[in-house]
């Protein structure tokens, strides 16, 4: 009876809320929509991955194509591009984690800390800019600044007497280019997240620091970052979650087969797999266990946010 009471009341409570917020729901249907079309609806592709599936035999195929199990997942660990892969993705990812993360937290807690609204939006809207341009147009400024004939950054080399230096195309550099890059592209627009979140610092908390006699660097230390310690958490255990996405779009518009050993990542594989060569069946297995690691990643670090008392995803 009191479960049958709850239900009921659970029922009135939802017409209520959708009632008092039509309109919301209603902007929320395009973007559920996105989710169902683009996101939900093609993992009833993954089926592939465990079949010999034949291109253009439609959505026939996936029903009649012959099972095969774990074949294609074995094929690829016992290949020889199956280590450089995972190492070359994670190794981008991590690079980009550690010099992307902290530096966008960083930049918030400068730009909170200018007290002129002037020279902090002016910051601010420098930062961002970058965000907007696509990554065809960053790439684009990456090969003109790096150019061996006539780019900047070789022109200054050779002004102090260097010689000029192909930074695209040697392993040695590649990795450093796509880090800078992303960090140019990215530390403005990531730094929004906080910034909201210590707008919502009480500023009575920083009035007492002074009055203890604390700095600027111990109210950073005792105020700021726990203040903004859960928002941390969240979008570090996100971030953990992309591990072995270490940017298609920007890998693919940068690299050549001249930097094959550090550039190559699982999804320029899987790119030159399914729609160059047509192995439908062997880059789905490629690219869905490239999803089982970004889900144990996300569970793995929600539950170390969660034993170390950081509010976590769930």
């Amino acid at each position: 009876m009191a479960r049958k009471t709850k239900a009921i009341n659970d029922r009135l409570t939802w017409r209520k809320s959708f009632n008092k917020y039509k309109l919301l729901y209603l902007m929320l249907i395009p973007g559920v929509l996105w989710y169902v079309l683009f996101k939900y609806a093609p993992m009833f592709g993954i089926v592939i991955a465990f079949e010999k599936y034949q291109p253009f035999s439609g959505l026939k195929g996936m029903f009649n194509s012959k099972w095969v199990g774990l074949y294609w997942f074995r094929r690829f660990f016992k290949s020889i591009y199956a280590w450089r892969l995972i190492r070359n993705s994670l190794l981008i990812s991590l690079k980009k984690l550690v010099v992307c993360f902290p530096s966008s937290i960083l930049l918030a807690i400068l730009l909170n800390a200018i007290p002129g609204k002037i020279y902090k939006k002016s910051i601010q809207t420098v930062s961002y800019l970058p965000h907007f341009l696509s990554t065809v147009v960053v790439c684009s400024i990456v090969r003109t600044v790096t150019s061996v004939d006539g780019g900047l950054i070789n022109m200054i080399i050779k002004a102090f007497g260097g010689e000029p230096i192909f930074f695209i195309g040697r392993n040695e550099y590649f990795q450093g280019v796509l880090v800078i890059t992303e960090l140019w592209k990215t530390i403005g627009w990531n730094s929004i997240v906080y910034l909201a979140a210590m707008t919502g610092i009480d500023p009575e908390l920083y009035e007492a620091a002074t009055v203890d006699g604390a700095n600027w660097h111990h109210k950073i230390l005792h105020v700021t970052l726990p203040a903004i310690a859960p928002i941390i958490s969240l979008m570090f255990i996100l971030r953990c979650g992309e591990l072995l996405n270490a940017g298609f779009e920007q890998v693919f518009l940068l690299y050549s087969s001249a930097v094959y050993e550090t550039g190559d990542i699982i999804d320029t594989y899987v790119y030159r797999e399914g729609l160059v060569s047509l192995n439908y069946s062997y880059s789905t297995a490629v690219n869905v266990f490239k999803s089982v690691v970004a889900l144990v990643m996300v569970l793995g670090s929600n539950f170390v946010a969660k034993k170390m008392g950081q509010e976590g995803i769930w």
